[in-house]
């Protein structure tokens, strides 16, 4: 089992920027592909970016290309996500996610445990 627990979330405004982490326990985090997914009001959740073990190998939605970066420390078993540049689209909850394997990064059914979300509003 493992626990996923996010922070960093909160109120910005448009063009700022934002540091989410997810920490986890239970498990070493190297064992687990890493996601962050996100779901707005009356929406479905979608991929935004993921990361693979070593932390080289990325992918990210095309709607944060540039302005979002995911990575790792297995360190201190946490998941990052800097969030440069927000609009008021990227409103949601923020979700981290761990798979240990994965065929698509994208697909959210494919990762085995969830955090409870962090709450991410950006006003314009």
């Amino acid at each position: 089992q493992v626990q996923l627990v996010e922070s960093g979330g909160g109120l910005v405004q448009a063009g700022g920027s934002l540091r989410l982490s997810c920490a986890a326990s239970g498990r070493t985090l190297s064992s687990y592909v890493m996601g962050w997914f996100r779901q707005a009001p009356g929406k479905e959740r979608e991929f935004v970016a993921a990361v693979k073990w070593t932390g080289l190998v990325t992918n990210y939605a095309d709607s944060v290309k540039g302005r979002f970066t995911i990575s790792r420390d297995n360190a201190k078993n946490t998941v990052y996500l800097q969030m440069n540049s927000l609009k008021p689209e990227d409103t949601a909850a923020y979700y981290c996610a761990a798979a240990l394997s994965t065929y698509r990064l994208s697909n959210p059914s494919e990762y085995n445990y969830w955090g409870q979300g962090t709450q991410v509003t950006v006003s314009s």
